[in-house]
């Protein structure tokens, strides 16, 4: 019936009936203080105690009805306006806030038509340059000599599939890397100083670090600054790559010289997106047994780039764990063990922002497994946990499933439950998860590690 009424009548009642409550509090008060000749005092105190007990309740019907709703609405739009998702404004859990839910789900609906009609024409033209990069690719793919783009600042902004082999030899390959991150410095420093005195490509030898792979070819200077790397195929090189994606991001070419971390621009990050499957729930008593990982760059995920490993825990794995991920002690026979596929992780996650959902049980597996893997987990890290407790507020749900059901994310049922399943949910949850930041005016990440720090509550801070 009060649904049926105009939202201002509503209110202006909702007060009335605080009025109204209030003297009704008031006069019963005074009537049993005069019944038993209490005088003032037990009148006050029956007042003060069932006033307070009015006004919370009233207060409890505003937070159920009015805030709540409003803090939902604002999530869902913008979700449409920003994501390019959802399914317009929820009216039922804004019955009573009149015409304005209705308003706003006419309004929503409308944007999610624009946005559908651009993706319409965006997919159409995307199709078309797929098309065209599968040719180059199918070319590049004949021609037995790796590639690899370096932009000014020597970083990796385009590699194919001969260069991505050769990488890969030494650590999973990834944009924005440095050559030095895979190959002795000393002699690319060598090269560059011979394009510096005029030259306008040099030799190159590349070797790892304890020269088990060792490459040869050239470095070419580029008019905007950056480098060409050819690299002549190894001497036993096997049977012809199938043709892959080229891996790239032109945006790089141009990137900004290195900022402080708390004023750099959320699209400006790398971020990695992880996750551990385990021999159980505790950080203390167990171990991990497979590590998924993939790559968030200029907000989108870098296809072809992800770290997905077995590792041996050195210790049987429980049945009641392998009911829910279903790996088993076979899987893992033979697994690189947490020293070697930590320091995989590691360098694949150089420079990066680690990302987990409850982030603070993958990376104390890793912290615990420090000594051994030689490395210093002191990446900063954004918790999937709390980044939804900024936009949808603290009361909503924030597991995974419920994360990518709000944001239009499906897991495939045979990769749930799996470390690279879940780690591939967590990166595009983030990717959704980042226009919607940046709409609440949350821009860098110093920002939005003071929004995350207000929901302390929920996790603990993983930031220092």
């Amino acid at each position: 019936m009060l649904t049926l009424l105009p939202l201002r009548l509503r209110i202006f009642l909702f007060f009335c009936l605080l009025a109204l409550g209030g003297i009704a509090v008031a006069g019963g008060a005074i009537w049993v203080g005069a019944a038993r000749d209490g005088g003032l005092l037990l009148p006050l105190i029956i007042f003060t105690f069932v006033n307070t007990g009015l006004i919370l309740g009233v207060w409890l019907l505003f937070d159920e009805n009015v805030a709540k709703p409003i803090l939902n609405m604002a999530a869902q739009l913008r979700l449409s306006a920003h994501a390019g998702g959802g399914a317009g404004v929820n009216t039922k859990d804004a019955r009573y806030l009149g015409d304005l839910a209705p308003a706003a789900d006419a309004l929503s609906q409308k944007v999610i038509e624009a946005l559908s009609a651009t993706d319409v024409a965006v997919a159409t033209h995307t199709k078309r340059l797929q098309s065209e990069a599968e040719r180059l690719t199918a070319i590049l793919s004949e021609i037995p000599i790796a590639t690899i783009l370096l932009n000014p600042a020597g970083e990796i902004v385009l590699y194919d599939a001969q260069a991505a082999a050769i990488l890969g030899a030494v650590a999973p390959p990834r944009l924005k890397a440095r050559l030095s991150d895979y190959f002795e410095a000393e002699a690319i420093e060598a090269a560059l100083g011979v394009l510096k005195d005029g030259g306008h490509d040099a030799a190159l030898r590349l070797s790892d670090a304890d020269g088990t792979h060792v490459f040869h070819g050239r470095l070419i200077t580029l008019s905007n600054g950056g480098h060409m790397v050819l690299i002549d195929p190894p001497d036993n090189t096997g049977p012809r790559l199938a043709p892959r994606p080229l891996v790239y991001d032109f945006d790089l070419l141009d990137q900004s010289p290195d900022r402080a971390l708390a004023e750099t621009p959320l699209r400006d990050l790398c971020y990695v997106a992880f996750d551990t499957e385990t021999t159980g729930l505790s950080v203390e008593k167990d171990a991990v047994i497979q590590i998924g990982a993939v790559r968030v760059l200029g907000g989108r995920i870098v296809e072809g780039e992800s770290v997905d490993t077995y590792v041996d825990p050195g210790r049987p794995i429980p049945p009641a764990s392998t009911r829910i991920h279903r790996i088993t002690d076979t899987d893992v026979a033979g697994a690189p063990t947490i020293g070697p596929a930590g320091r995989t992780l590691s360098h694949f996650a150089r420079d990066a922002v680690l990302v987990a959902h409850n982030a603070p049980f993958d990376i104390g597996l890793l912290r615990k497994s420090a000594g051994e893997m030689g490395v210093d987990w002191s990446h900063p890290v954004l918790d999937t946990v709390l980044l939804s407790a900024v936009v949808f507020g603290t009361n909503a749900q924030h597991s995974l499933d419920a994360l990518c059901d709000r944001l239009g994310v499906t897991i495939p049922e045979d990769k749930r439950h799996t470390a690279i399943g879940d780690a591939q949910a967590t990166a595009e949850v983030l990717v959704r998860l980042l226009p919607l930041l940046e709409g609440q005016g949350i821009t860098t990440f110093g920002a939005l590690v003071a929004e995350t720090r207000k929901h302390g509550r929920l996790l603990q801070d993983m930031n220092g």
